[in-house]
């Protein structure tokens, strides 16, 4: 009985260590059946990608090939001294020496072709350095090119095409000039051609990672290849190369190891342990670094509006002292950029926050908000002034950079934290100081009130009545006379905008300006436009003249929305005069002299208004073409307040009767000013004692009255 029990238990034993030992071959197997598949996978992976990679250089070869000498013939073709020599006699022999004598041992082509506009004619063909035919050479297919290539376009046509002796890339192209005038005549055609030599084929393969690259007629088998068409989609041959097969290459050389990598699994997944934990200390102090960058502007180191913020809410739930944000914008920041560079302009930013941060003890952090705006914590005892003298000093030295003098200088805005104020509205309310400061002019400091944000609500309630007002007519045009300075009779009318309101009118030095803010003034000059031209056709005998905003004008749809306006209401250009002040000459005069050239061009005369009180140069006057220009009511006034007024109106009228621009005057109020501005030249009279603005009704009726006069 003891034995039979014996017996099972041995039996118990021996059939647990069998299937213990069965079980961990079993294990054994499949893990090594999946070693082995993953091994065999990844050689078949590594060798696709490999060809994959290899079959993608291949085509890049090509096509950089091509674009190499693509933009050659471009470069060669689209050329103004090309272009007319090819209409001269000596044509061939400019031909052979910028082009022929050129292929003889030029890297970029191997030979030349130049047809004639017949496209049969044959201007210059050689070869490294000497004639040849290229009909023979090519064959039909480089006359189809050159009639697919004789018309102007800036795209070179390409071909690979079978020749003499094996491939060659042709690239042809009509010669022409750069910028053509008008329509051109037929051109003659340029063409390049680049064999595929082996010298060729090994620069590409050198440049492209393909060892062996040759051609052949057609695929090989055992070697990666790619197709080589023609314009036709036609293939002319392959470029061919062996495989690396990395994957293959690599599985040889470790195999002997594999055994050896079982035996050290142990040790392999202890150092993958501890590369664990090494690897999490790195990613933990990377998460620390992106923390801080976060926070922090990258090319000056200082906080940025995030790490801003968040300090102010550490601040305001820590710190019950007295605290006081600024905001610092630089003046002329943009003109160091545009002057030395961003790189200059780089290094500026860096000095500054250097100065900024130790400007004074109780500045506790700095912050860079944006390209050149900067912020200052302030918690401490010193008042709002002595930290503002603080900050506009450093600015009063200019600063050296690389032995360049960079002089810039600082508008400032203030807020103080008042009970909870969230950082946020903090943040709000030092912006509007800063907004005020920089509206006030260069070097100002101005603190917080709320008077700022009451008035940014009366400017936004006014821009919203001032867009209702456009839109439903209330802006209303006036008109005052112009008179000849002879004659004495009116021979234009000068529109005015008035917006009359039930608590009174509104000046146009209020709502213009803030049309031109809000971008409401392309709407306030077309309606202004519409409604004097409405009225303008009422008495067709007379000019008519409409003020034009600079912000208008430097508006790229200016010109065409006139235009339109002009075509839509039937009224003759030729009686439109715009007036334009001398800002616009400062401002864009690129944009502006697009403008008026294009408004000049239907029949649109411009008159400069306001001159004597800016800064127009006669080369500007001279430049844009004025017809007219308009002394400003300054100099008329001066007649009645000093000895040398009528000196100083006398060369002004003289300097535009020297440019051959007649002359108005406007400011008139008294027969003595008019008698001297007649005497001195000017043709044309405005103002008060001529005829205040008008209604179009009182404008009519005043017209009636000098017709039965």
């Amino acid at each position: 009985m003891s034995s039979n029990l014996a017996g099972r238990h041995v039996r118990t034993q021996t059939s647990s260590i069998i299937a213990t030992t069965v079980c961990f071959l079993v294990v054994a197997l499949v893990l090594t059946g999946l070693m082995a598949h993953v091994v065999a996978t990844m050689t078949r992976s590594a060798n696709e990608i490999d060809d994959a990679r290899a079959s993608r250089a291949a085509h890049a070869a090509i096509a950089a090939f091509v674009a190499r000498l693509g933009s050659t013939t471009t470069d060669n073709a689209v050329w103004d001294d090309a272009y007319k020599a090819m209409s001269s006699p000596t044509a061939t022999d400019w031909a052979y020496e910028n082009w022929g004598k050129t292929s003889e041992d030029y890297a970029l082509y191997d030979g030349a072709i130049v047809i004639g506009p017949d496209q049969s004619s044959i201007i210059s063909a050689y070869a490294k350095g000497k004639p040849f035919e290229p009909g023979a050479f090519f064959g039909e297919a480089f006359y189809r090119q050159i009639g697919a290539a004789a018309d102007p376009a800036r795209e070179p046509v390409v071909n690979f095409i079978k020749t003499e002796s094996g491939i060659a890339l042709l690239v042809s192209q009509a010669i022409q000039p750069f910028e053509a005038a008008g329509e051109l005549p037929k051109l003659s055609t340029l063409s390049f051609y680049k064999e595929f030599t082996q010298e060729v084929l090994d620069t590409l393969s050198n440049e492209h990672e393909l060892e062996g690259l040759h051609l052949e007629a057609a695929p090989k088998p055992g070697f990666l290849s790619t197709p080589i068409t023609d314009m036709k989609g036609a293939v002319v041959g392959y470029l061919v190369w062996p495989s690396k097969a990395p994957g293959s290459t690599v599985f040889r050389q470790v195999t002997p190891y594999v055994a050896a990598a079982i035996a050290i699994l142990v040790l392999f997944l202890v150092a993958v342990l501890l590369a664990g934990a090494s690897e999490a200390r790195r990613l933990r102090q990377l998460a620390q670094a992106a923390l801080f960058e976060a926070g922090h502007d990258s090319l000056s180191g200082l906080l940025n509006r995030h790490g801003l913020l968040s300090l102010l809410e550490d601040l305001q739930s820590s710190d019950s002292s007295p605290l006081q944000l600024y905001l610092v914008d630089l003046d002329g920041f943009k003109a160091v950029n545009d002057a030395w560079g961003h790189a200059v302009g780089d290094d500026l930013i860096r000095m500054v926050s250097s100065a900024l941060t130790a400007c004074h003890p109780e500045v506790v952090a700095a912050a860079r908000l944006g390209g050149d705006e900067f912020a200052l914590v302030h918690v401490g005892s010193a008042t709002c002034q002595d930290m503002e003298r603080t900050i506009l000093a450093l600015f009063a030295e200019p600063f050296k950079i690389d032995g360049r003098t960079i002089e810039v200088g600082a508008s400032i805005g203030a807020a103080a934290r008042d009970g909870d104020v969230e950082p946020l509205e903090l943040l709000r309310r030092a912006d509007m100081a800063l907004y005020r400061a920089k509206a006030n002019g260069r070097g100002q400091a101005i603190e917080y009130d709320p008077e700022l944000d009451q008035e940014r609500q009366r400017v936004a309630e006014l821009e919203s009545l001032l867009k209702n007002a456009i839109s439903t007519g209330a802006i209303e045009a006036v008109f005052q006379p112009l008179v000849s300075a002879s004659t004495g009779a009116v021979t234009g009318l000068e529109a005015l905008a008035r917006w009359r309101t039930e608590t009174g009118n509104v000046s146009p030095e209020i709502f213009i300006p803030l049309a031109e803010r809000c971008g409401l003034i392309d709407a306030l000059g077309v309606h202004m436009l519409r409604t004097s031209i409405e009225h303008a056709k009422n008495w067709p005998d007379l000019a008519l003249s409409v003020n034009v905003s600079p912000v208008q004008l430097c508006n790229p749809e200016f010109a065409a929305e006139v235009i339109s306006v002009l075509r839509e209401l039937d009224f003759d250009p030729n009686r439109l005069t715009l007036e334009i002040t001398e800002g616009v000459l400062m401002t864009n005069p690129d944009q502006a002299r697009r403008s008026i050239d294009q408004l000049k061009r239907v029949g649109i005369k411009f008159a400069l208004d306001d001159f004597g009180c800016g800064y127009a140069s006669i080369g500007a006057l001279r430049q844009f073409g004025f017809d007219r220009m308009k002394i400003d009511r300054s100099l008329v006034s001066a007649l009645d307040q000093g000895a040398n007024g009528a000196d100083v109106l006398r060369a002004t009228i003289s300097l535009a009767s020297a440019l051959q621009i007649p002359v108005t005057a406007e400011g008139i109020e008294n027969s003595h000013q008019a008698a001297i501005l007649r005497d001195a030249g000017c043709d044309q009279l405005q103002g008060y004692l001529i005829g205040k603005p008008m209604s179009a009704h009182d404008i009519s009726g005043k017209l009636r009255e000098d017709a039965a006069a």
